[in-house]
């Protein structure tokens, strides 16, 4: 390492803020000082991204490996050899005695594009199981699967964030970016100084929707109905863009006769959003020269994620904010590498370069780089947490890396049973989270700024993180953990643990196909400020901007889907008559299992709370800081009472980063999208009662 600062990413969320770090002489040796060059953030951090090095410190973090020697022992330090030798042992015995779809893979979204394009590779040609997925399936897949059914391809923003300030009008749905994207909101207050109208959907009136011309505060559950509602407004209004509609889409007719069945009466009704404000909603957009409607988790964590995104995307293409110069619709991906995580091989469905894994073509293509036959590469598996609830049945031995599922999973009390109930389970992580305390065996992993490798951010941008200091002696990266086991299971070549390397093959398994890094280098990164894929040759310039000239699909043309409103999975009744719903707050991140190490994000946010109305808690007779439990017919969490008229009266909200009483996610409802297989996070019925009364 050299006196110089290191330019790199922060570790945390899709943004990917450019940052430098500096060398200091105490631990754990480097701290962050500004990037001001990057466009992104152009120096901005949240406090996140500032105090990121805390978790470097060998105070927090696992130093060495850790191996359970007696069931029901204690975790015990370890040498490699033991801890990688019990890892090989235990799969190697699951798959010999259960067959290989015994054994199961689940990744993470903060993994680089390296660490999940090995760790697909290794579960389908070392271990030949299916059963591989990732926590990622819990952030965007909802809107993935409805980019591809519109647009034939999904990036989570088909055009660079520079755009959103010079655009005309925004409707943001379900975001919080305040708290979950902070350096982002700048662009919506560039939006509005430059002339520009922002609109937010939120049952909440967070800091993002305190800055927002119209606040739209609909029932959660209810997204889909209100995005039906203002594409009836749009077409009774006669405000369609017939031409565009005519010349690059497919599919109106139907799509149009399906929002015509939602009447604004009838959308008032469900969502509790007052007609005239529909009305102004869809004034304020139409009468923009260009506009955009974002999304993130609020209306795609729902068991009708997909079509909710799906009508949103209809609405931008009815009124031709598709395919168009600063017009569009964009999903704002949660996670540091989330894109790229599903986009080369973590996913239980797909292959590199975002290929399906049931396409004999993509089979061929990336069995011909892995050297080995298509025939042999297992088929789709389950997908997140359907593998999760699998466990200790037909999937008896996993392999995680980088998530924390004890925590963030829904049903969490259930899933944690699920991982007691295995017969092995190894955890490769930067602390003991939760989830590899119950391991057999913990494998101590190298963090973002101790080793090289790329991400790709919200805007399809692929960037280079650069290592800037040595992991601690016994600790060592996951590509070197995929190589020793690999060697331990009898694939001595094929795994490399030199980032570039994998990456130099990564970019031979993604030619030709959707999500294409054929022309993407570590050069052309670093000189670049990253590049926008698909960049099929290293003259390509990249795309910054997707579908401008045609869509994705066969024909060129976005595809309307028809899609009308069905309640949530559960709705309130007597006996739980309240509804929940879950988000984030600015100072953790996540499961919390790294933030929650961080002494100046605990301060300010020390743990859960759940938040109410007023109006509710005079019902209840609950009075600020009261302990109340929040009971849904799957768990019970406790937490203090947080009364605000932020929210509506018939709501409460809980953050899920914390474990132990207050665990949000005992309550959550996995209930399953029927095409994203996405959990409805976002809302479930509970009963809320004081603790101790």
């Amino acid at each position: 390492m050299t006196d110089a600062a290191v330019p790199t990413h922060c570790p945390y969320c899709a943004l990917q803020c450019g940052m430098s770090l500096r060398p200091t002489a105490d631990e754990p040796g480097v701290e962050v000082v500004e990037r001001a060059d990057f466009p992104v953030n152009r120096g901005a951090l949240c406090g996140k991204g500032r105090t990121a090095p805390a978790v470097l410190s060998s105070r927090v973090r696992l130093t060495e490996p850790l191996v359970r020697r007696s069931p029901g022992g204690p975790l015990e330090p370890a040498g490699w050899d033991e801890a990688l030798g019990a890892v090989a042992a235990g799969l190697a015995r699951t798959r010999a005695e259960h067959g290989p779809d015994a054994v199961g893979v689940f990744g993470g979204g903060g993994l680089t594009n390296e660490k999940a394009y090995a760790l697909g590779k290794f579960a389908r040609v070392v271990l030949g199981t299916s059963q591989i997925d990732y926590n990622g399936r819990f952030c965007m897949s909802s809107a993935a699967a409805a980019h591809q059914r519109a647009f034939g391809l999904d990036r989570g923003l088909p055009f660079p964030l520079a755009d959103i300030p010079r655009t005309g009008c925004v409707i943001l749905v379900g975001s919080n970016l305040a708290e979950t994207m902070p350096p982002a909101l700048r662009y919506l207050t560039e939006l509005r100084e430059n002339g520009g109208t922002l609109i937010v959907v939120d049952p909440r009136r967070t800091r993002t929707a305190e800055q927002a011309d119209l606040h739209l505060a609909p029932r959660p559950g209810t997204d889909l109905a209100l995005a039906l509602g203002v594409l009836h407004l749009v077409v009774a209004q006669g405000r369609t863009d017939e031409e565009f509609v005519r010349e690059r889409t497919a599919g109106w007719p139907e799509a149009r006769a399906a929002a015509m069945a939602h009447w604004p009466e009838h959308v008032e009704r469900v969502t509790g959003v007052p007609v005239p404000q529909l009305r102004e909603a869809v004034r304020m957009f139409c009468d923009a020269p260009t506009g955009m409607v974002l999304t993130a988790r609020g209306p795609e964590q729902q068991s009708k994620g997909t079509d909710t995104v799906g009508a949103w995307i209809n609405f931008c293409l009815a009124t031709g904010r598709a395919g168009r110069p600063l017009s569009g619709y964009g999903c704002l991906t949660g996670q540091g590498n989330g894109q790229g995580g599903r986009e080369h091989g973590q996913k239980a469905d797909q292959l590199p370069g975002y290929r399906k894994l049931t396409d004999p073509a993509a089979r061929e293509h990336v069995a011909r780089v892995w050297g080995v036959d298509p025939d042999g590469l297992p088929g789709p598996g389950r997908s997140a947490y359907e593998l999760l609830d699998a466990l200790g049945g037909e999937v008896r031995s996993l392999l995680l890396m980088g998530s924390n599922p004890v925590v963030s999973a829904p049903r969490a009390a259930h899933i944690e049973g699920r991982l007691r109930s295995l017969d092995f389970l190894a955890v490769a992580d930067v602390v003991l989270s939760e989830t590899a305390a119950l391991a057999d065996v913990v494998l101590p992993v190298a963090q973002w700024a101790e080793e090289t490798g790329t991400t790709t951010s919200v805007e399809g941008r692929v960037l280079l993180r650069r290592r800037a200091l040595g992991p601690p002696a016994g600790v060592r990266s996951d590509l070197q953990v995929l190589h020793g086991l690999a060697g331990l299971l009898g694939h001595e070549k094929g795994f490399p643990a030199d980032p570039e390397e994998v990456f130099e093959e990564l970019r031979r398994a993604s030619e030709g196909g959707p999500a294409d890094y054929s022309g993407i280098t570590y050069r052309r990164i670093a000189a670049e400020d990253g590049v926008f894929w698909p960049c099929p040759g290293e003259g390509h310039p990249g795309t910054p901007r997707l579908f401008l000239d045609r869509f994705a699909t066969d024909d060129g043309r976005a595809r309307f889907v028809p899609v009308v409103h069905r309640p949530a999975a559960e709705e309130t009744d007597a006996e739980y008559p309240v509804l929940l719903t879950t988000g984030r707050v600015v100072s953790q991140y996540q499961s919390g299992a790294q933030t929650r190490r961080v002494d100046e994000l605990n301060a300010a946010a020390p743990g859960p709370f759940v938040e109410l109305h007023p109006r509710l808690a005079e019902r209840l007779g609950v009075s600020e800081g009261d302990r109340l439990a929040v009971v849904s017919r799957r768990g019970r969490a406790v937490a203090p009472a947080r009364i605000t008229t932020a929210i509506r009266a018939d709501t409460v909200f809980m953050p899920f980063h914390w474990p132990g009483e207050g665990r949000a996610n005992n309550l959550t409802n996995p209930a399953l999208d029927p095409t994203s297989r996405m959990p409805e996070f976002k809302v479930c019925a509970v009963r809320v009662e004081r603790v101790g009364v």
